[in-house]
This record gives C-alpha cells, sequence and structure tokens, in this order.
C-alpha cells in the first residue's frame, strides 16, 4: 500500500516526520515538497501521478489540494483530508491568518494557522510564495468529486474552531463524503496527533470500490 502525504501552506515534507514515524514499515509513504506555486493547476500536476492509486493524507492546504485532485478525476483509493478550504461554503474562514500574516508575515501566518505545535524551522517558504499559497486557496471553490466521495473522509480536529468543524460538516454534505471529528486535536493534527492519522491508514479493503473504507473512531 502507498500513502502520499501533502502539505499545506508554510510547511515542507518535515512537517510530517511524526506521521511518518507512526506510519512504521507497514506502507510505502511518500511525503513530497509541493512546488508552492500559488497556482492551482500546476500543484495538481505535481502531484497528480503519485497520487493515483494511492491513499491520501492532506492537512489544511493539503487536504484542499486532496478536493481538487479528486474533482480532476485522479483515482486514488482512498483519502483522509483534514479541515480542508471550503470556497463560498465558509467565505471567512481564512480571514484570521490573513491578518495574521499581513501583520507578522510568515511567522505570523503560521502560528495563526497551525498553533504553538509550528515553528518557523518548519519551512523555507518566504512572505511571497506564502502569499502567493494564500491568496491561492482563498480562491479555491470545493466541487463535485463523482464517485470518489465515496473514499473521501473528511476530518476536523476536537479542539478547532466551531469555524471550522461548521465547514467540514457543510463541505462534507455538499460533497457527499464521509466526516470524522478526530478527538485530542486540532488544525495540525500532523503536529498534535500524527498516531490519529496513521492510525485512520489501517483500513479495511472494499472489493466494489477497488479502494479502502477508513474504519470510524471508537
Amino acid at each position: 500500500m502507498r500513502v502520499v502525504l501533502i502539505h499545506g501552506v508554510a510547511t515542507d515534507s518535515r512537517v510530517w516526520s511524526g506521521t511518518i514515524a507512526a506510519l512504521g514499515s507497514s506502507v510505502t509513504v511518500h511525503a513530497p515538497d509541493r512546488p508552492q506555486s500559488g497556482d492551482m493547476d500546476i500543484e495538481v500536476a505535481a502531484l497528480a501521478p503519485l497520487c493515483e492509486g494511492a491513499f491520501v493524507i492532506g492537512v489544511s492546504g493539503g487536504a484542499t489540494l486532496g478536493l481538487a485532485l479528486a474533482a480532476r478525476g485522479v483515482e486514488f483509493t482512498g483519502a483522509l483530508l483534514h479541515e480542508p478550504a471550503a470556497g463560498s461554503l465558509a467565505p471567512g474562514l481564512l480571514d484570521e491568518v490573513a491578518r495574521a500574516f499581513r501583520r507578522d508575515g510568515v511567522a505570523g501566518f503560521g502560528q495563526a494557522l497551525y498553533g504553538p505545535s509550528w515553528t518557523p524551522a518548519m519551512t523555507t517558504a518566504t512572505s511571497a510564495t506564502v502569499a502567493g499559497e494564500l491568496a491561492m486557496f482563498r480562491a479555491f471553490e470545493p466541487e463535485k468529486v463523482g464517485h470518489l466521495a465515496d473514499r473521501i473522509t473528511l476530518t476536523v480536529g476536537q479542539h478547532s474552531s466551531p469555524a471550522r468543524h461548521q465547514s467540514v460538516r457543510d463541505l462534507a454534505v455538499a460533497l457527499g463524503t464521509d466526516r470524522q471529528v478526530l478527538p485530542d486535536a486540532g488544525h495540525a493534527v500532523h503536529l498534535e496527533a500524527p498516531a490519529q492519522l496513521a492510525a485512520r491508514v489501517r483500513v479495511t479493503p472494499r472489493a466494489d470500490l477497488g479502494s479502502y473504507v477508513i474504519p470510524p473512531f471508537p
């Protein structure tokens, strides 16, 4: 089984160290460093070949890219997408982090989005890179994902804001996906509780989908 980990803004592949350790050696893990181009077409084109036929985990912007991949028909076997952007379903969702970025640059952005688990050492992104990525994700509008809805679970952290919980609920309804709440986690689940993500990759094959079903949390 292959697992692809997609990072968000102001992070890179290093943010997945805890998740990779928790996954262990039973799966093949790919944690690419995205181009961080600020162009959705470029990002999807870079990720699509790797995600085809794999189980995808994305957090924050990485989750948003997972939805973009699904909308464009990339046939992953399953996806766990944690707190993606929701476009017009939650138009003010990224306002707070945008204000933090204008006020305090990359450091302010990372702290506002990911909380105290994030440090500036987790990214090499410049202010220009973060500005481009933030604009890209603020412009994102979710599209129908067709039959891939059955393979996607949207998640939200137990300790995330009410706005995040509402956005994930509304997005799951709009797209027809599963939705789960991750206990003892917030937005930065890959930093706060990586074992929560790894546990969800231990899935049960489902022959009619040729894919995987994520079991519910206890």
